[in-house]
């Protein structure tokens, strides 16, 4: 019965939303290609430390989420549309870059512009599947399966690449570049057909069921509520409610601290195992994103259906419990043993299928429709925890060694347990308390 009713909801994903995911699919696979090998090829080329590699990544991922706030923020104003095209083109121009720099001056730079490009498309991604999809059940199946899609990408890409020889390739930059391109050719087609199929008695509908509502006697102050949520935000009110609204900040640092932790596997565990000159280093990489997108793809919607009666917090914090015995695995795993990396790499993978898309829902939920660009804005400042990542772990690597990292990663993972214990108890702004109330 259940999966009659997912195939249903998936008959309901506009065609855009189907141009989404197969863009999703190219651009990931391409992507995953070359970008996780980036700390091996400036190690190779001009021999930094640990510590100077992580700060170049560091230092980019921080300028990257200050962006993403303000170009989520402003996509509620003047429209997702405008702001994935230009998030697109900053893609196509800087992995072009990418593929021709030759100084550290320059990597740092074109570094910092492809990941500002990452950090506005993710958050504009997900509030455009809103924007798009109205029902609840088939939104949070749609953001599914952009997990999804993103993670066949991932898994396709390292070995497609290691297979065509494209491993660490510094040229090999330029088929990202090519993947954005035709994914912006899409969108322009995928919009421009989106809005000629948009019904034209949506607006009037609308409009009958709000007088009706009226006629029901709706009071005064459910319709003051609903009126401020059809207005545009301005800026300063943003602020105001972001600030107010202590659910929301409590959740943000926890998934900093996650993020952190998560990000290890992507920068400081590849430049552990470089300096250690493990054996077989290329395939020992690839065979690790491969195994996390597989296991991903595997189990994300087994996991789901078997979840399903939990609450959303429930299901993080069985996450977190996984994701805490992977750091200690990787804390206590011999350099030499090549499949133990691939077993804690299967633990985390089973952490990050919970955890991540579970992440995205929650702030769906949390987001008020008029706001929800900005909210997940907001909620791209989980990304420091991810900017931080490469010189925090960097700094640990060249002071204290592989295995505290890992230890001190599984102790992080307490701290954010016991953030998303305490969340019920936490304040929100009033206007959305009302909201709930009235619906």
């Amino acid at each position: 019965m259940s999966s009659v009713v997912s195939i249903s909801r998936f008959k309901q994903f506009p065609r855009l939303m189907w141009i989404l995911l197969f863009g999703s699919f190219i651009t990931r696979g391409s992507f995953y290609m070359v970008w996780p090998f980036l700390a091996v090829i400036l190690y190779e080329n001009f021999a930094l430390t640990a510590t100077e590699v992580g700060g170049i990544l560091s230092g980019a991922a921080v300028v990257s989420v200050l962006v993403s706030f303000a170009g989520s923020a402003l996509s509620d104003r003047i429209g997702r549309h405008q702001m994935m095209y230009a998030s697109g083109l900053l893609y196509i121009v800087s992995f072009s870059l990418l593929a021709q720099v030759n100084s550290i001056t320059g990597y740092a730079v074109v570094i910092t512009l492809c990941s500002i490009a990452t950090a506005l498309w993710r958050p504009l991604t997900s509030a455009l599947i809103g924007d798009i999809i109205n029902d609840k059940s088939t939104r949070e199946l749609a953001m599914q399966s952009l997990y999804f899609v993103v993670n066949v990408g991932c898994a396709v890409g390292p070995m497609l690449g290691l297979w065509m020889g494209l491993t660490g390739e510094q040229s090999s930059f330029y088929i990202t570049a090519g993947a954005f391109g035709f994914l912006l050719a899409l969108l322009w087609w995928g919009f421009t057909q989106h809005q000629q199929n948009k019904p034209a008695s949506e607006e009037a509908e609308q409009s009958a069921a709000e007088l009706n509502e009226l006629n029901e006697g709706a009071t005064v102050k459910d319709e003051l509520v609903k009126k401020a949520s059809n207005k545009k935000p301005e800026e300063n009110k943003i602020f105001k409610i972001l600030i107010a609204d202590k659910l929301l900040q409590c959740l943000i640092l926890a998934n900093i601290l996650c993020m952190f932790i998560y990000a290890q596997m992507d920068s400081s565990l590849i430049q552990y195992l470089t300096r250690a000159k493990v054996p077989d280093l290329l395939e020992l990489i690839s065979a690790m994103i491969f195994t996390n997108a597989l296991v991903i793809i595997s189990t994300q919607f087994l996991l789901l259906r078997l979840m399903a009666n939990l609450s959303l917090v429930a299901r993080i914090q069985v996450g977190l419990v996984l994701l805490m015995c992977s750091q200690v695995w990787l804390g206590l795993n011999p350099l030499t043993l090549f499949w133990g990396w691939i077993g804690a790499i299967v633990v985390m993978s089973l952490a990050e299928t919970i955890l991540f898309p579970t992440m995205n829902v929650h702030i769906d939920r949390l987001a008020p429709d008029h706001l929800r660009g900005a909210y997940f804005g907001a909620a791209s400042f989980y990304e420091f925890g991810y900017a931080i990542a490469p010189l925090g772990g960097g700094i640990i690597l060249d002071h204290l060694g592989g295995q505290w990292l890992f230890f001190i990663a599984a102790g992080l993972t307490t701290i954010v347990m016991y953030l998303y214990a305490i969340l019920d108890k936490l304040p929100r702004p009033e206007f959305i308390n009302s909201k709930a109330n009235a619906l």
